[in-house]
């Protein structure tokens, strides 16, 4: 029977080219296909020497690196399932993660040791690694006197490969769990939907712990075995270096617009670039124009999440619509529906549902939650959005109060639940605001008596992304007849929160 391991068909794909590079780091040093798979395998004998079996989960939560690839290369290899984390996260985040994972390793950067060695062992996990430092029982050092490289483990498509946390509309994080067959499906529907080849460079300045720069990335360009420019993160000077090696570049449209703000990005500076590829929040109208009358070239915008992968994209050949996200990718089906679960008609906007064989396999012992999101085999995703006669998808908002600041999700009960537990807030909400360089900005609105100093102390808990970046206050919160808070009323009175020349 063949393997379902989604490595063997990677590996599969790259392996007549394991001489080529894979990953080239700005400074010049390059991994080859080759050196990676052996990393990888070498990875893969270092978890199970550690004691990780089949099956068992990986916490992961350290910079992006080579190493860091190699690491969830080896996990995949390895038949474990891979929990990347925000490097953002506080201790006490990583606290909830490792105790709802339970994994059988958490591997962390050698800064926070000491801190995390502390949240391991209340957490249960008995096996703390960092992947790299100085001394003896590193990850790294484990995979460098590794006798053996691991096999390929054999694993049913079906299994899981990976679990991506999202952040929770209750304020409890919820765990995607992704199977081998959900990674495979939609890889190779990318990979081909986008035109990659081995003749490539895809340009990566994207974080690695999530699914657009860890899969949608990383998968589409190992099935061609091309190479990644694989900068540590997203800098103006670095990109721009970096562009005359490329032929396609992914990135949120905080990246977008940020390259605009340079005056030296121009149609010269890309006058080679095949591609530009924009997802993870919605790319303005605005953006898009800007950036076709300044290049020439038309960003392809796509749709997906941590829960279906890519869902819809714009077409690499064929019109490029600004505002839409194009159509369902081969093997999705995209339904709109009403209030109950009735397709509704073209151009009618309503709930944007989906299923395929990329769809997430239910959220991590979370079945009550699971049931809740989905109407038979669909998902409901919670964002609002209409279909055209084509078939071409328009997102319009989103049901659920989802906030998308730089590409990354954030729930606004999350943040409330933490400022609603300082000594003197009575209440508080939490909204987004438009904000030019994130997309959105997180705001949050008091009610109580209590100092700014102690509000910003206690928002520490919290990620940085996730920290507002604006504080207002209020006697009371406006609330309609059955007592909800009316958060639109909110969005409307701070529209304008982050457009008086600060950043914030």
């Amino acid at each position: 029977m063949d393997n379902g391991n989604f490595y063997a068909t990677l590996r599969d794909r790259f392996s007549a080219r394991l001489d080529a590079p894979m990953l080239t780091a700005p400074d010049g040093a390059v991994a080859t296909y080759g050196d990676m798979d052996a990393r990888a395998g070498a990875m893969a004998s270092a978890f199970a020497h550690a004691g990780a079996r089949a099956g068992d989960r990986i916490v992961v939560q350290v910079e992006k690196s080579f190493d860091n690839v190699a690491a969830y290369l080896g996990a995949l290899r390895g038949g474990f399932v891979y929990c990347p984390l925000n490097t953002a996260y506080t201790d006490e985040e990583v606290a909830y993660f490792l105790g709802d994972a339970e994994p059988a390793i958490f591997v962390c950067d050698p800064a926070r040791m000491n801190a995390l060695s502390a949240v391991a062992k209340s957490a249960g996990v008995d096996c703390l690694m960092t992947l790299g430092g100085a001394g003896k029982g590193t990850l790294c050092d484990a995979a460098n006197n590794a006798r053996d490289a691991a096999p390929v483990h054999a694993r049913h498509a079906d299994d899981l490969a990976a679990i991506l946390y999202t952040s929770g509309t209750t304020g409890r994080s919820k765990g995607a769990m992704l199977s081998h067959r959900a990674l495979q499906s939609n890889a190779l529907a990318l990979n081909a939907l986008w035109g990659f080849s081995g003749d490539d460079v895809l340009l990566h300045a994207l974080p690695v712990f999530h699914i657009h720069g860890l899969f949608v990335a990383l998968h589409t360009a190992m099935l061609s075995a091309c190479e990644i420019l694989f900068l540590p993160r997203f800098e103006i000077s670095a990109v721009r270096n970096a562009l005359p090696r490329a032929s396609l570049m992914m990135g949120v449209p905080t990246f977008y617009t940020r390259l605009l703000d340079d005056e030296r990005f121009d149609r010269a500076a890309t006058a080679h670039m095949r591609l530009f590829v924009s997802g993870s929040a919605p790319l303005s109208a605005e953006t898009h124009a800007a950036f076709e009358t300044r290049t020439g070239h038309k960003i392809l915008e796509r749709y997906g999440m941590s829960e279906a992968g890519m869902i819809a994209s714009n077409l690499l050949d064929g019109d490029r619509i600004a505002g839409t996200v194009g159509f369902a990718l081969p093997g999705v089906d995209i339904r709109i529906t009403d209030g109950d679960g009735a397709n509704l008609p073209a151009n009618d906007p309503g709930n944007v549902e989906v299923r395929g064989d990329s769809l997430f396999s239910g959220y991590w012992r979370m079945p009550e939650k699971t049931a809740e999101e989905f109407r038979g085999d669909w998902f409901v995703t919670g964002d609002i959005g209409a279909l055209d006669e084509s078939g071409r998808l328009t997102l319009s908002g989103r049901a659920k109060d989802l906030i998308i600041a730089g590409g990354y999700n954030i729930y606004p009960k999350e943040i409330e639940t933490v400022l609603d537990a300082v000594e003197g807030v009575s209440e508080s909400a939490v909204i987004g605001a438009p904000h030019k360089d994130m997309g959105e900005g997180v705001v949050a609105v008091i009610v109580g008596d209590v100092g700014d100093d102690t509000i910003r102390k206690a928002a520490e808990a919290l990620a940085r992304f996730k920290r507002p970046r604006r504080y207002y206050r209020l006697d009371a919160l406006p609330r309609n007849a059955m007592g909800k808070v009316q958060k639109q009323v909110l969005r409307e009175r701070y529209l304008d929160a982050f457009t008086d020349g600060e950043t914030g």
